[in-house]
């Protein structure tokens, strides 16, 4: 199975070190990050683990809900999780996946072949309230994450979900978005208060309406 953007993210049931979950159920209402790792007492997602415990308000102010997975049995993931509380100073208290059989690794995509026959990459999916999938990241195990670039993916998806606006490269909160294509400049005038700003027909540029 391929999954792509929009496509609707599979739901299921699984066994965590928080206990056996439903996934959707879990999820709730809100948004959710699923992302894979190829093993456990790997050093790279070892710092992955610890960035995201570390982050995890920075997630639930969002309402991001956060799980991990690897192809690794329970027990020794919580071996694992301890030696990441210890190493990065933090405590992981998100799930993590024990996905022995590799079934959600397959529904996911994270296994490629051509990488591993057994291991998953080290992939990232967004996942939004209407449980569709919003992004796929896919890095090589030897580069770590970037968190911090998570969250400001996370910015974006939530704000141009619900505004007529996109986001440009490098946006972070608080900055300048643009009007989208479909909205006419009159109409953009009358629907952003703000003002807008026309650097060309196709580029105009607005301030942030979710601003605090």
């Amino acid at each position: 199975m391929s999954l792509r953007l929009g496509d609707v993210a599979p739901n299921f049931k699984a066994k965590t070190t928080a206990g056996d979950i439903d996934f959707y159920d879990y999820l709730g209402t809100g948004w959710g990050i699923l992302f894979s790792h190829p093993a456990d007492y790997t050093p790279v997602c070892t710092t992955e683990l610890g960035k995201t415990a570390l982050l995890q308000g920075e997630f639930a102010k969002r309402n991001v809900k956060v799980l991990a997975l690897s192809v690794d049995p329970l027990e020794k993931h919580r071996g694992w999780v301890n030696d990441i509380n210890e190493t990065q100073k933090a405590i992981v208290d998100f799930p993590i996946i024990a996905d022995e059989d590799r079934k959600i690794s397959l529904l996911y995509d994270f296994i490629h072949p051509n990488a591993s026959a057994t291991a998953t990459v080290s992939s990232l999916v967004v996942i939004g309230p209407d449980k569709t999938v919003k992004l796929i990241i896919t890095y090589p195990a030897s580069t770590g994450r970037n968190f911090h670039e998570v969250l400001r993916v996370v910015d974006s998806l939530q704000l141009t979900a619900n505004h007529s606006v996109a986001t440009p490269a490098d946006w972070k909160q608080g900055e300048d978005v643009i009007v989208v294509p479909s909205i006419s400049t009159e109409d953009a005038i009358k629907k952003f208060p703000l003002g807008v700003k026309v650097v060309k027909p196709y580029l105009r540029y607005t301030p942030q309406p979710n601003k605090e």
